[in-house]
């Protein structure tokens, strides 16, 4: 059976629980920007880095950190694959 979720008055404890939330976050975030300035923006970079920052945070945060970066970097929002530009973003005008 499918888990209910519910919107409510938010309580010490539940925003408690979402900064920690969002400290290991920003931690396992800084583990992976040191990681990949100081292995470069190659291949090997990209791939490690995440590898780390992974195996630094333990238990899930550390394996949702290395899936969602993996999967960032083979759908290239970090493998630096150029962005669509558009007119406005280039200055013309109509």
């Amino acid at each position: 059976m499918a888990e209910t979720r519910s919107i409510g008055v938010p309580s010490v404890n539940s925003m408690k629980d979402a900064f920690t939330d969002f400290a290991w976050g920003a931690g396992g975030g800084l583990i992976f920007a040191l990681a990949r300035a100081l292995l470069g923006s190659g291949l090997i970079g990209a791939l490690a880095a995440p590898v780390l920052a992974g195996s630094i945070i333990k238990g899930q945060r550390g394996t949702v950190l290395s899936t969602v970066a993996g999967f960032m970097l083979l759908s290239g929002a970090l493998g630096g694959t150029a962005q669509a530009s558009t007119s406005s973003a280039n200055g013309e005008v109509m």
